[in-house]
């Protein structure tokens, strides 16, 4: 039976001028929707590394979606590349009789990619400073690219701005879940659409953990699976979405410089200055955008197949990004209700005990003796359970409010559900206006008590409790 690893070296074979011997293939844990491996190999006598990325599971069609699928990826690295934007070499594009799948092999760059270490490692402190200009000249770079000469615009979807705010408020009416504040935001992004122009190339991922970093700056922009044609300012608000600042709001540009600088190294190489009311509409909608898509997770798990253990948790942090939009359009003051003592049928051990118990076994003893992928959904686990706990302590005051503050603004009594979904058919079919008495207070104290219980270190709840507007 021809192996995995038989098909890979047949087809390292072909694009590696002396292979002799392919030494492993790892799958690293990097990538949700797309498999990312480190191979092994020897050329010409000398052992060196290439890199592969395929669909998941090998798939050898392409989703039924407007994605632009993993060959059209290769050959937007490829043209950016020739741009002036760092990417790797291609080495080869796979094809189906190959027997591994939609994906391409590349070479290999070594640097940093997780987000949380590119802010806080010492080994990068020097260049830390000087990002988010490289970033703006990068970006630059990328909307410079004529998707017409280059072919791109054969294979990539035209999104105009409204279409964009609307597709994705239609897919979240799709999940039957009310979530007033999406839809609050939803309305704001219509009423302030900035101008539409010349679609560009649009990376629509460019953000801090997709793109490499060594102690000389970027040498990779990575993850073009969703990009498109449309407004290119996209990308510019996007990096600067609080999501990607990993805790350091305070640096609005990926947690790691300011916007003044992402702007001047654009207009650097542009020659055009972005106006920072045009990179606040993309960052409203960059929270607007992770919030449904945090929930696409949640709707993935019931429906299978994939339900895995990461999808639930990956949810409940819709309310960080709602947060992030409490933030930026209705800023004000705002009060965490206070902890209750949890019910339980028995206190020998109490249901809070038995789900510290079990998270615990999962953080200290289970993540510890495991290695790779499972030990990260160990820790995953762990966390689900203290948001379960968090829920019991704080949960039964924050629906009581919840639903106080629902009565009195639509003035009538129904249980909670009903008024959620009232309160949300409204805000959908323009009934209710956006400025209605008691509606800001009534979000803002909603969505701030929801993130305590799923995420009270998000730098975005701090930001609320101090006031809102993030920087």
């Amino acid at each position: 039976m021809t192996t995995f690893d038989d098909h890979l070296a047949v087809v390292l074979a072909r694009c590696v001028p002396g292979f002799t011997e392919l030494l492993g293939a790892e799958r690293l844990s990097a990538g949700a929707s797309q498999e990312t491996y480190r191979i092994t190999l020897v050329a010409d006598g000398v052992a060196s590394v290439l890199a592969m990325r395929r669909a998941a599971g090998g798939v050898s069609e392409k989703p039924d979606d407007s994605r632009p699928g993993l060959p059209v990826e290769a050959e937007l690295m490829r043209v950016a590349k020739a741009a002036g934007v760092p990417e790797p070499q291609i080495i080869e594009v796979l094809d189906p009789a190959d027997g591994l799948g939609l994906g391409f092999i590349m070479e290999w760059l070594d640097g940093e990619t997780l987000g949380s270490r590119i802010l806080r490692s010492d080994e990068l402190a020097e260049v830390r400073p000087k990002l988010a200009f490289e970033c703006g000249e990068i970006l630059a770079r990328i909307h410079a690219i004529d998707p017409h000469k280059t072919g791109l615009a054969e294979h990539l979807t035209i999104v105009p701005t409204e279409d964009f705010v609307r597709r994705m408020w239609e897919q979240y009416h799709e999940f039957a879940t009310p979530q007033p504040m999406i839809d609050f935001t939803a309305r704001w992004l219509l009423d302030h659409l900035p101008p539409e122009s010349e679609p560009r190339l649009v990376h629509n991922d460019f953000r801090n953990g997709n793109f490499m970093v060594t102690a000389d700056g970027i040498n990779a922009v990575l993850d073009w699976e969703v990009a498109h044609l449309g407004d290119p300012i996209r990308d510019l608000g996007w990096i600067c979405t609080n999501s990607w600042r990993f805790g350091n709001r305070d640096l609005p540009v990926g947690g790691f410089g300011e916007l003044a600088d992402l702007l001047d190294g654009y207009e650097s190489v542009s020659g055009s200055r972005v106006s920072e009311d045009h990179v606040q509409f993309w960052e409203v909608f960059g929270s607007f955008w992770w919030a449904i898509g945090c929930l696409n997770m949640a709707h993935h798990w019931r429906t299978g197949p994939d339900q895995t253990v990461e999808r639930p948790g990956i949810a409940r942090r819709s309310s960080e990004c709602q947060v992030d939009c409490v933030n930026l359009l209705i800023p004000g003051p705002v009060t965490v209700v206070e902890p209750s003592t949890p019910a339980s049928s028995t206190d020998t051990p109490s249901v809070e005990e038995l789900l510290t118990s079990v998270s615990d076994f999962l953080r200290n003893d289970l993540r510890t003796s495991i290695d790779g992928r499972n030990g990260f959904l160990s820790l995953v686990a762990s966390n689900s359970l203290e948001i379960a706990k968090r829920e019991l302590t704080l949960g039964p005051a924050h629906l009581a409010a919840e639903h106080s503050r629902l009565e009195t603004l639509l003035s009538t009594s129904a249980d909670i559900e009903s008024l959620r979904w009232q309160l949300t058919d409204g805000l959908r079919s323009g009934e209710i206006a956006l400025d209605a008495p008691g509606l800001h207070d009534h979000l803002r104290s909603t969505v701030v008590n929801q993130v305590a219980i799923d995420q009270p270190r998000y730098s975005g709840l701090a930001a609320a409790l101090a006031g809102g507007q993030l920087d």
